[in-house]
């Protein structure tokens, strides 16, 4: 492991004037990545108001997760949007062709909605989809997506949920998405637009994201998550093995969009729930919770609304965190920050056992520098504390739950600087004489 990481160091010094700028799609929105709540992976598509109106899909779900936004500090937090997800329409446009509200669980209509949750100091999404119906079976927009545009924009929507079921022809994916964002953006509302669109180009060849970055807003890649660490691991292993080729196009005004955050619900354990919250910010993902706000436990709503993991994933920079090594069940992903910042997690993969030392040497990390000549080094999670003053070469030791995250902030401190020279000297050092000590 010790060689593979001074290969990456090495490849470090010789690529880094070769990377492009990001060209993400211009419409002044999602400088950083969207926050909000979303109904899918907890509320799904119950609409049996008859039977369970505390929990279907309808107008009152929406407005009472705005009232909690507002009542439990998710708003103060940075949470912003109450998002509709599938199975809110009507299964026939009215007259006119357009898209409407089903009249009995959302009696007053979308505008009535949209004007309840602005009026909380929050934003509304809803869902619709490319093909000619919904993932649900509901009206697609196929051949409307002007008529939809318009009609999302006069409701007062402010986020757009664009999924990809029923495409007469995958070819067509990426004709539809362009010309639903080009009908967004003709509004002249600003709607941020959320794309599936390489998820679902993905089973037949590798997408095109330099269009996709200049269309959409955010973009999901892989499967649904599901409520369980499998389903989550799934998620992080995918974004790692493509790391490479999506990390590159995401940054203000466009991000790699690993779905939604299930922290409250039933299926993770409370390391697991910090690993994904963790995992999500140094991904520079959307924070888009899908949990039942009325009713969720206080430690769950701690670490959802962790100040110091939530400034890591709206850093100004931008940049999406990349896995920059990996053995004996640890993972080590960094995320460069603002200000020359670093965040670094430490995951523990392994599922048995106890808590684990991981010896951590900042002159064996691809961002090393961010510690050249000392830096402070801050553990935020599981518990915040201060790790003081360090230089490059001095092993941490950090304590991982098996399945949880160490997430640390390296802020640099200013000084007469070692070399690459020196560095790269004392990298073979660590590499030949102590690699049992203080790599992975």
């Amino acid at each position: 492991m010790a060689r593979s990481i001074l290969s990456a160091f090495n490849l470090m010094l010789g690529v880094t004037a070769f990377i492009l700028p990001v060209q993400p799609l211009d419409n002044g929105l999602a400088r950083t990545p969207t926050m909000g709540w979303l109904h899918w992976e907890r509320f799904m598509c119950n609409t049996a108001c008859d039977t369970d109106p505390h929990n279907c899909i309808s107008e009152k779900l929406y407005m009472e997760m705005a009232d909690m936004m507002v009542k439990d500090g998710w708003k103060d937090a940075g949470y912003e949007y109450v998002c509709i997800d599938d199975c809110w329409p009507s299964m026939d446009r009215d007259p006119k062709g357009r898209l409407q509200a089903d009249p009995k669980r959302f009696p007053g209509g979308i505008k009535k909605l949209a004007d309840y949750v602005h009026s909380k100091g929050l934003k509304l999404g809803i869902y619709a989809d490319v093909g000619t119906k919904t993932c649900a079976g509901y009206p697609g927009s196929l051949g409307h997506y002007e008529t939809d545009a318009e009609t999302f924009a006069e409701w007062g929507v402010d986020l757009l949920k664009f999924d990809g079921c029923y495409m007469p022809k995958w070819t067509l994916l990426a004709e539809g998405y362009m010309n639903m964002s080009i009908a967004l953006n003709k509004t002249g509302r600003s709607i941020v637009y959320s794309c599936e669109w390489p998820l679902y180009e993905w089973p037949f060849h590798q997408p095109n994201y330099t269009a996709i970055q200049q269309t959409c807003n955010h973009w999901r890649n892989f499967a649904d998550v599901f409520d369980s660490w499998t389903s989550v691991k799934a998620i992080l292993d995918w974004t790692a093995a493509h790391q490479s080729l999506i990390a590159a196009v995401a940054g203000p005004g466009g991000w790699n969009d690993p779905d939604m955050l299930v922290i409250g619900n039933f299926g993770l354990s409370r390391d697991q729930q910090e690993t994904q919250m963790a995992m999500w910010a140094i991904m520079a993902a959307p924070l888009l919770m899908s949990n039942d706000l009325r009713d969720i436990d206080p430690q769950s709503r701690q670490l959802l609304q962790n100040r110091h993991l939530i400034a890591i994933n709206q850093d100004p920079l931008g940049k999406q965190g990349n896995r920059t090594a990996k053995g004996n069940g640890f993972e080590v992903w960094e995320r460069p920050l603002s200000e020359g910042r670093l965040a670094l997690a430490v995951t523990n993969r392994n599922e048995i056992g106890g808590p684990s030392s991981f010896p951590l040497t900042i002159a064996l990390l691809t961002n090393w520098y961010c510690c050249n000549p000392q830096c402070n080094a801050t553990q935020v999670t599981p518990k915040y504390r201060e790790l003081g003053v360090q230089n490059p070469f001095t092993p941490l030791h950090i304590m991982v739950n098996p399945t949880g995250t160490a997430v640390l902030v390296i802020t640099p401190i200013k000084g007469q600087q070692y070399t690459p020279q020196q560095v790269k000297k004392w990298v073979h050092y660590l590499s030949e004489d102590k690699a049992k000590n203080t790599v992975l």
